[in-house]
């Protein structure tokens, strides 16, 4: 489906796997780094909690950064945001291969999701461009082909490097994979927004239109949503190396191939949302994939509680919530961008930095509240039964009467 301002466009796969390759900076840059957190905290002497905030502290790094330059997209288009922020990803990588502490290296941790913010951004953007509706549904599905590539094989490559060269030498991979991106940026992706659609990025029109935003109550009822289905993955990922490794013994290749059959689902999830999607409206899959996550949530504190099971229920019932996480955040983005085609920067980056802001703000309390297994599954059932009553109670998804165009795309 397209509107009078989204041009017609069919993208190619090569193009596909670029946008893909963007949106996964930032998972990127966190499950190739993931492996090596308790080396961190040991070399440096900090504490479990301090060693998260290495990881949670980029996700409000990119939250700021996805505020200041979803508006700077629209003004200057979507080409010069994204080669700047590759370029500080670059020097941040380097900076943090060089941190002598561990507030050195969550300071530079901040500053490195404030630039991956532009990639992430950005290739939403490019998407609301051109396309809306179901069909921005079933590309960010295939998007999300892309992305859950990171979970599958980055924390073994991560683990290997780290091996090898120690966790620093994990930041010396990002800082090359900055580079080869913004080569690939500049060579082949074509701006997508035209002078005549551009916004000024004056401070108060860039106020006015976060104001619009904050006031459009299903707006940000469907924008809060994937934050919380972010708090959801981050939970599970500060989490779940300590989880894992230390509390049920893992060793780094049993938790790597942990990670990529996890990845899996989260894959696996979004395929299937992009089936549905030509079939079904973005609004029915949302309703009823948060359903079934509540439910499998609560099924994984029981089990995470009690230990009925022992470990293989544990990775059963993890397994089944996470396979949800692909029908939920992509498609509440989409229902919310719907009617924001002409500030799609502004908008996508007003969705983005509550995603990452609440996952960063979110997911510390596993640490803070013990690092144990019921601490993380407890994080993440509490974020998704709060993303189930926002929809339930800010948005007509439950209720009986006829829906908005809006809602039935």
């Amino acid at each position: 489906m397209t509107t009078p301002d989204t041009p017609q466009y069919r993208p190619g796969p090569k193009y596909v796997l670029l946008l893909g390759s963007l949106a996964a900076v930032p998972a990127i840059t966190t499950d190739l780094y993931l492996p090596a957190l308790p080396t961190v905290g040991a070399e440096l002497g900090a504490s479990p909690a301090a060693a998260q905030l290495t990881l949670s502290g980029m996700l409000i790094g990119g939250a700021v950064g996805q505020l200041v330059i979803g508006p700077l997209s629209d003004r200057f288009g979507r080409r010069l945001p994204v080669l700047v922020g590759l370029a500080g990803h670059l020097i941040t990588s380097i900076l943090c291969m060089l941190a002598p502490n561990i507030g050195a290296l969550i300071g530079l941790r901040v500053a490195q999701g404030f630039f991956n913010a532009a990639s992430s951004v950005v290739a939403i953007a490019v998407i609301r461009d051109r396309f809306v509706g179901s069909d921005a549904a079933r590309l960010l599905s295939r998007l999300m082909l892309v992305i859950g590539v990171a979970p599958l094989f980055a924390p073994a490559v991560g683990g290997f490097i780290s091996d090898l060269w120690t966790w620093r030498g994990v930041f010396a991979v990002l800082a090359f994979l900055g580079l080869i991106l913004g080569v690939l940026v500049w060579r082949f992706m074509p701006e997508t927004l035209p002078e005549e659609r551009r916004r000024p990025a004056h401070p108060q029109i860039v106020a006015r239109g976060y104001l619009a935003l904050l006031k459009d109550r299903r707006f940000m009822a469907l924008a809060v949503i994937p934050g919380l289905a972010q708090a959801v993955i981050m939970s599970y990922v500060v989490g779940s190396t300590y989880v894992f490794q230390q509390e049920h013994g893992f060793s780094s290749q049993q938790f790597a191939l942990l990670f990529a059959v996890n990845g899996l689902a989260l894959v696996g999830g979004a395929q299937v949302n992009a089936y549905l999607v030509r079939r079904v409206t973005p609004l029915r899959v949302l309703r009823a994939a948060l359903l079934v996550q509540a439910l499998m949530a609560v099924l994984l504190v029981m089990v995470t509680a009690t230990a009925a099971g022992g470990i293989v229920a544990l990775c059963v019932a993890l397994w089944l919530t996470l396979s949800m996480q692909g029908m939920i955040a992509g498609n509440a983005s989409v229902l919310a961008l719907h009617e924001y085609g002409h500030m799609a920067g502004t908008a996508a980056a007003f969705l983005g930095a509550l995603q990452a802001g609440l996952g960063g703000v979110i997911s510390p309390l596993v640490g803070f509240t013990g690092g144990t297994g019921v601490s993380m599954v407890a994080v993440m059932a509490g974020s998704v039964l709060a993303a189930l009553g926002i929809l339930a109670v800010a948005t007509p998804a439950y209720r009986r009467r006829p829906q908005g165009p809006a809602d039935a795309t």
